[in-house]
This record gives structure tokens, sequence and C-alpha cells, in this order.
């Protein structure tokens, strides 16, 4: 399996020839332990434990309540397909979760959908995680490469019964876990966007070759939001349009909302980009502007020393037949002419407006 980066994100590449649906575990193991939670609950109960074993989660396979299954670290590869058999999920869909860097997209096995997303998050840098997600009648399985979890304020409306969530089957579910994706975008947008502002007070005051390299910087990170958002936006697209048996009429209203959501960030993105590509013309433009400011003080200097550099060079020049190299007052006498035309052309300047 050989791995590339492409505008930061992680892409895997099976070599040619494997058969479709061989599980591999990724390259780069980012978390000690594979971690299994699982919280099932329903309008009145609600339980949640952390189980040791892939095989204490097959019990909720066909429980009447919902049921969410967390896996955090995927280089255990039996767990995975031992979690997979069990739930029947497609062999597709399971190599695609372990080959991390996959586009956000929704695919539709009947009895179950395949959804990825893109978490992204703001760590001195932009940091982009997969995670996958399978929607079920009565389950909803997510599978993600680190321990950082975005998802921790949906459990907390679960253990406390907040809003319709414990009223409400496996696909709102879902929709609370894309959602909560997508909302984290937010911050992250409003970060930039003070940078972006103060690196506009930079180019016009004083702008540097740092300066230039955040830029840059920006521009890339923006590029990767937007393969992230766009694709995600049709994913959510997808959902409210399809006709599925998996989704009720209720949870698109809110699918809706988040397609909005979705809309609005790219527009944002969008917004930035043409931003901070202008922000490259106003760059050039400070740095033209300086140096025609360096260049009409040097202009001015010589322009002040050519008469000058005139008069010196006539009496440099000792003639025997030049009178005023043998007169007493000659030489404060050139002196005084040489500042009258100093002063002289400093006042022009001035008028002019040229200082």
């Amino acid at each position: 399996m050989k791995e590339v980066s492409i505008l930061g994100l992680r892409k895997r590449f099976a070599a040619p020839g494997t058969s479709p649906g061989t599980l591999r575990p990724p390259e780069v193991r980012r978390v000690e332990q594979v971690t299994i939670t699982v919280i099932d609950y329903n309008a009145d109960t609600c339980e949640e434990r952390t189980v040791t074993a892939v095989e204490d989660c097959f019990a909720y396979c066909n429980t009447p309540t919902v049921t969410w299954i967390n896996v955090t670290g995927l280089h255990d590869v039996e767990v995975i397909q031992k979690l997979g058999e069990k739930f029947g999920l497609h062999s597709l869909a399971l190599e695609d979760v372990l080959n991390t860097g996959q586009r956000p997209k929704l695919d539709d096995y009947n009895d179950h959908y395949f959804i990825v997303v893109r978490e992204l998050r703001w760590r001195g840098g932009l940091e982009a995680d997969q995670i996958s997600l399978f929607l079920g009648r009565k389950y909803v399985i997510t599978l993600q490469e680190t321990e950082w979890d975005v998802f921790d304020p949906v459990r907390e409306r679960i253990r406390k019964g907040k809003g319709r969530i414990r009223t409400m089957g496996s696909d709102y579910l879902a929709y609370a876990l894309i959602d909560r994706v997508v909302d984290e975008l937010f911050p992250i947008l409003e970060s930039y966007g003070e940078r972006l502002e103060e690196l506009e007070d930079e180019l016009v005051a004083n702008p540097t070759r740092e300066t230039l390299q955040e830029i840059h910087h920006i521009k890339r990170d923006l590029l990767t939001l937007r393969r992230t958002v766009w694709p995600e936006r049709e994913v959510i697209n997808a959902l409210v349009r399809e006709e599925s048996k998996l989704f009720q009429r209720d949870t698109k209203t809110y699918l809706r909302d988040v397609y909005d959501h979705t809309v609005q960030i790219v527009e944002i993105i969008e917004t930035y980009r043409e931003l901070s590509a202008s922000m490259m013309d106003v760059y050039l433009s400070s740095l033209s502007n300086r140096m025609n400011e360096i260049m009409k003080v040097l202009t001015l200097i010589a322009t002040i020393f050519i008469p000058l550099t005139f008069i010196v060079g006539i009496y440099g020049m000792n003639f025997d037949n030049m009178p005023e190299l043998h007169w007493f007052w000659g030489y404060p006498v050139v002196c005084l002419v040489m500042a009258i035309i100093v002063i002289g052309m400093f006042i022009y300047f001035r008028r002019k407006g040229w200082l």
C-alpha cells in the first residue's frame, strides 16, 4: 500500500492487482490501542460502556433501541473485520475505512449507508482526519483515526436527554454527528478571517517576506478546506434529495439546515480565497510603492547634487586664467551660491509636492 500527500490530505493507493475489499491497516498508527465505546439508548434509558473486545458489541446488533458504536484507532484490522461481518457491512466500505484520505462521499448499500466526512481542526496548523460512518436501521457505527473526539457534545446530549435525540432514531443520530463535524468549521473560518484582517494591515504598513509566506500558507489551507467542504455539501444534498427508508422526513428537515450551513461555509471560503489572492496584489503594490519612495528620495538627492557637482567641477579645473581662483572672497561666495541653489531647489520641490 503506497501513501502520498496531496495538499495535506493523505491518500493511499493499493498495489496493482490487489483484490477488492482487501483490508490493510494504515501505515501510521495514530493511537496506541483501539478503543471501542457503545451507547445504547431510547427515550427512557441510556447505557454507555467501553468494551474490551469487539465481540461485546454483538449483543446490540438486533436490539430495538438505538446503538452507537464508536471505534477509535484503525490499526487492528481484525476488529473492523469482525464488526463488519456481524453488522453486514460491505467489504468495499470497510476497505475505504482503512484507506484514510478518502474524499467525503456517500455509498448506498440498500440496508445501510456508508458516509465519509473529514474532521478539520486547528492545532498550530490545519489538520484533517477521516471519519467513517455506517448507518443502519437501529445502529450507527463511527470509526476514526485519533482520540480527538468532536462528538463529545453529542454524547452529552444523549446522556442528559437534551433535545429530541433520545426520542428519534438512528438517522437523527447520524444527522447530529454530521452536523457537529460541519459546525466545527465555523470557528476555524473565524480564525482565518481574523488573521486575514491582520495581514491586510501588515501589507499596508510594513510587508515582509514572512507576510508573503503566511499568505501562501493560508491560501493552501483554504484550498484544503474547499476540497473538504465541497464534496461534504454534495453528500448532504444527496441525503436530503434521495428517497431512503433509513432517513425519515423529519430528519431530512434538519439535514437541509446542515446543507445550508455547508453552502454558507463554501461561500465564506470562496470569499477568503479571493481576499487572499487580492492580498498578493496588495503585497506587490506595497513593495512597488516603497521602491518608488526610495527611488524618489535618491533621485531628488542626485538632482540637488547635479548643479553643485557642475560648479565644483568648473573650479576644480585649476586653469591659470580663472580670476576667481585668486579672489579673496571666491571660496565663501561659491559656498554661498551652492547653498542658495540647494535651498531654492528644496523650496521648489516642496511646492511641487515631491517632498
